[in-house]
């Protein structure tokens, strides 16, 4: 299977002012952040923006968000941000920001990591690994009938599931490696081929996001499951500040 390099990806834009529309909490840990832009940023999804603060002194710390929505409104964006305890960013994010206040925001960027919706995908995320997934699942459930993407995500339990109302039914898997729900008929552990084998197509383009170890594994997983190696982007999520 040849996978071809894919649409032209949207060029990077300047800095610019973007509003705070709304702020929704995901987990205990994770914040969902509406954005309005000054100026339209077309964008794809897998793509991130860059959020950038300055103090009243000059001092400016920036860190890099994947957009969690689908690509629809170009001036409108969502941002998911885990709040980290040593975070310049996200813990003026999640402490500080209200709705009304702006921020400066660069972006999209990155051209690799992405899917237009146009061909079969399948979605496989750790933790916080998910929110560029989201927006990729987003877009497919945006097409009456989908059939194009799923979601498999990995989560150490119920309370740590971003996205936990919309990650349901036929289009996701559910992989909870800790703790599971009661009643769950596959118990709490890490994923295996017999999860992830059912859902290999040879049609489509696999995106695996997470931390490295957790795309190491699950990219192993998918290859012993008969995905092939050309098949498989991935995009390592370490933690962003």
């Amino acid at each position: 299977m040849t996978i071809s390099p894919g649409p032209s990806v949207p060029k990077i834009g300047s800095w610019q002012a973007a509003t705070v529309l709304d702020i929704r909490d995901e987990t205990a840990r994770v914040k969902t952040f509406r954005l309005v832009l000054s100026e339209p940023a077309p964008y794809m999804a897998g793509q991130h923006f860059l959020v950038r603060l300055t103090a009243p002194d000059g001092y400016t710390a920036q860190r890099s968000y994947s957009v969690a929505s689908a690509p629809a409104d170009s001036r409108q964006i969502e941002l998911t941000i885990e709040r980290l305890p040593d975070g310049e960013v996200s813990t003026f994010l999640h402490d500080e920001t209200m709705v009304g206040d702006m921020i400066e925001v660069r972006g999209p960027i990155g051209g690799w990591f992405v899917w237009d919706g146009a061909s079969p995908a399948l979605l496989v995320g750790g933790g916080s690994g998910v929110v560029p997934l989201m927006a990729m699942l987003r877009l497919a459930l945006a097409t009456p009938g989908q059939q194009r993407a799923h979601l498999i995500v990995s989560v150490r339990s119920p309370d740590e599931l971003i996205y936990s109302s919309e990650i349901q039914g036929p289009d996701s898997t559910i992989i909870y490696t800790r703790q599971a729900p009661a009643g769950l008929s596959r118990i709490a552990g890490r994923m295996t081929i017999d999860d992830v084998a059912p859902l290999i197509r040879p049609d489509a383009t696999t995106y695996v996001c997470g931390s490295s170890r957790f795309a190491e594994a699950a990219s192993q997983l998918l290859l012993d499951a008969g995905a092939t190696t050309d098949s498989i982007r991935i995009e390592r999520f370490g933690p962003s500040g």
